[in-house]
């Protein structure tokens, strides 16, 4: 048994492994694929012509003028009013861009004039509200303290969508400061979004921070969504949400315009209901930015990563199983190990297990650099806006005149540990980010790919969605996004099944700018599988 998570790393860690400790007290189920429950009666809201539609299928649809992008973006409106608004209220996003029927307009026109600017052309996308937008939109990171200041410029990745012809359609709720303030935190939770909930059950959690951007797509209030992670922000959502998330390599999605935590870990990437969708979105975002001298490293390396899709992607792969991210739910195990015989018949090379070395080793380590970077990284973002406070310290003293607000459920506490944290000259910060990246990459995913001659490892992503609890905060039970989070390594999951009808997702991971070989592997899983299924916003699961 590996040790439990510390009360700080408890909550923006939810995905780190508690290994072998149970936490469903249920009979594994070997060769389910399901675990079926009675559901819970809930009004179901009215058939919706968009829903699971595709990006491929958005172009067709715009191309023989069934379609126009302005009619896309008025039904996916619509949607918002009807589910996040009204309905089930899943609160999945703070606000709609009030441009974007008339930047539909615009694209439009575009097409009509026989320029189409390439697949991702009227197709509305819903982005992260911590990710920056100069324009009517507010980017807050869920949080009042920002309201107000607007952003100089667009995000890189706000830029390079627009530059795609995307229709940023509007803002998503997350878990307040990407689920940074507080170890007592509740996913989903911020004092300017209030709570999202999950689409699969509303009484469950949509898993942080990237919960809005992971409920909304699941719930099809749009056609892809961006999220960011600094720890299993991108992945946890997709997995709760029967979603693919990709986390990319560290340098291949520029970070600049994100409100920061960890400029070693932090990462935007995209969310999506298909492996073709999330790479087409994925070939949009990457790209050099010279105000991210993380991306320099990247310059080559991009690509149209619908290329790597392959429906026969798992034949001849060689796969590792990270047996010591198994063991904290009896039913994802057995879940997990029917997917395995099925990844051999269809043509795969198993290597089980394939362990990291250095597995449980540098969880303080990270925490330790979140701290310093976190202070660091978010007063240089905070210099650089306009009528922002100007400090991880204002911030903090905002917080507190504004208790009833933005702290009824929970405090600040990671807030103040990093305060009082010193500058990135310091020992105790040089050493612990020495030790992350030598343990999670030489001593860890490197070293266990290179002994086996790997092409991926596996892992589950997450368990199932937990009950939302504002009075004890989080209760995740285990998952496996830390080793590519503290590496800087792509991380893929692709939907894996439902138990007790919650969506439960799958990782493939592995070396740095390895998106495409992951991408191949991850086309492969889901056409073999074919699990993912919409929502039906049910009021909770009956167990």
């Amino acid at each position: 048994m590996s040790n439990p998570l510390s009360p700080e790393r408890r909550r923006f860690l939810q995905t780190t492994v508690l290994t072998g400790m149970s936490a469903a007290a249920l009979p594994a189920l070997a060769g389910a694929r399901e675990i079926v429950a009675s559901p819970v009666p809930q009004a179901r809201p009215k058939e919706f012509e968009l829903d699971e539609t595709t990006i491929a299928d958005l172009q067709t649809g715009m191309a023989s003028g069934k379609y126009t992008a302005q009619s896309i973006a008025q039904k996916y409106l619509e949607r918002i009013e009807a589910i996040d608004k009204q309905g089930p209220r899943l609160a999945s996003l703070i606000e709609v861009n009030p441009d974007a029927l008339a930047i539909a307009d615009g694209l439009d026109k575009e097409r009509a004039q026989k320029h189409v600017r390439g697949p991702m052309h009227g197709i509305p996308v819903l982005i992260k509200d911590n990710i920056d937008t100069a324009d009517q939109m507010q980017t807050t990171a869920g949080s009042l303290a920002l309201l107000g200041s607007k952003p100089a410029r667009d995000a890189f990745v706000a830029q390079r969508l627009r530059e795609a012809g995307a229709v940023i359609l509007g803002k998503t709720n997350l878990s307040e400061w990407a689920n940074i303030r507080s170890s007592h935190s509740s996913s989903g939770w911020s004092g300017r979004g209030g709570q999202t909930k999950n689409p699969y059950a509303l009484d469950r959690n949509p898993c942080g921070s990237s919960s809005g951007s992971g409920a909304a797509t699941a719930a099809n209030l749009c056609a892809v969504a961006v999220g960011t992670e600094t720890d299993g922000s991108v992945v946890c959502p997709a997995s709760a949400n029967g979603l693919v998330g990709i986390k990319p390599t560290l340098g291949l999605v520029s970070r600049s315009g994100i409100i920061p935590i960890s400029h070693s870990q932090d990462t935007a990437g995209p969310m999506a209901r298909t492996v073709r969708d999330a790479a087409t979105l994925l070939s949009a975002m990457a790209g050099v930015d010279a105000r991210d001298n993380a991306t320099a490293a990247s310059k080559g390396k991009a690509a149209d990563y619908t290329k790597f899709l392959d429906p026969n992607g798992l034949k001849g792969a060689r796969i590792g199983v990270a047996r010591k991210y198994f063991g904290f739910s009896d039913p994802v195990d057995a879940l997990m190990n029917e997917l395995i015989e099925q990844i051999k018949s269809a043509g795969a090379e198993i290597i089980d297990p394939a362990d990291l070395p250095s597995h449980g080793k540098f969880g303080d380590s990270e925490f330790m650099v979140f701290l310093y970077e976190l202070k660091a990284d978010l007063n240089t973002y905070l210099a650089g806006r306009p009528g922002a406070p100007g400090s991880l310290k204002e911030i903090i003293d905002f917080n507190e005149k504004n208790k009833a607000k933005e702290m009824p459920y929970f405090g600040q506490d990671v807030f103040i540990k990093a305060e009082a944290k010193g500058p990135l000259s310091s020992k105790e910060y040089t050493d612990a980010l020495e030790a992350n990246l030598r343990l999670s990459r030489k001593e860890g995913i490197d070293a266990v790919m290179d002994e086996h001659k790997l092409d991926a490892i596996m892992a589950p992503t997450a368990g199932p969605a937990w009950f939302t609890d504002w009075v004890n905060g989080d209760c995740s039970n285990g998952g496996s996004s830390n080793a590519a989070a503290v590496a800087g390594y792509p991380d893929i999951t692709v939907p894996a099944g439902f138990i007790f009808g919650l969506p439960v997702g799958v990782s493939f991971f592995g070396r740095a700018w390895s998106e495409g070989t992951l991408l191949k592997i991850a086309c492969g899983f889901e056409q073999l599988t074919k699990v993912r299924k919409a929502p039906e916003f049910l009021g909770s699961v009956k167990l």
